[in-house]
């Protein structure tokens, strides 16, 4: 009798074991199934809808970057634009005779007089925080451009983030 129990037991344990392992294999396929679907390539170089890249990005000097981006409608400075903005600043108390003008510019949306309203907060943003580092205001001069002078003349999220931006020129 005790052999049959056993017997029994063993049956029955097969039988859950099987039908779960089934369930937890159909759950794991369905699982990557749709990891895969979601999943998403990503454009260009972008973090949230502010652009990270460098295909667009010069130089003002060795290893000084000249623009910084913004994310749509704002003018308030990232955490990658106060860097970049940090070692323009630095490299123009080296250079103290240099002065530079601040162009601000916004992606092809909106009206030109609202672009050009923001891309002069975008520069104005930019000198701002070089008068902070030291910067005499008179060295600074900020134009805005709006949507005039695009970098990438496309009409994606990729071309706009690259269009949203603040570039520091040298003016002599």
């Amino acid at each position: 009798m005790r052999d049959t129990q056993i017997t029994l037991f063993k049956e029955k344990f097969k039988m859950v074991f099987n039908n779960n392992l089934n369930k937890i294999f159909i759950v794991l396929l369905a699982s990557f199934a749709l990891s895969a679907c979601a999943t998403s390539k990503k454009q260009g170089a972008m973090q949230s809808d502010v652009y990270s890249g460098s295909d667009t990005v010069e130089f003002l000097a060795t290893g000084v970057k000249d623009r910084i981006f913004f994310a749509t409608n704002k003018s308030t400075l990232t955490t990658a634009a106060r860097d970049t903005l940090r070692k323009q600043a630095a490299w123009m108390r080296k250079k103290s005779k240099v002065t530079v003008t601040v162009e601000g510019h916004a992606d092809e949306r909106g009206t030109r007089e609202y672009n050009l309203a923001l891309g002069e907060r975008r520069a104005n943003a930019a000198k701002d925080y070089l008068m902070t580092y030291g910067i005499a205001g008179n060295r600074i001069s900020v134009i805005s451009y709006g949507k005039e002078r695009p970098v990438n003349s496309g009409s994606t999220p990729l071309a706009w983030s690259q269009n949203r931006r603040s570039v520091t020129v040298k003016a002599n």
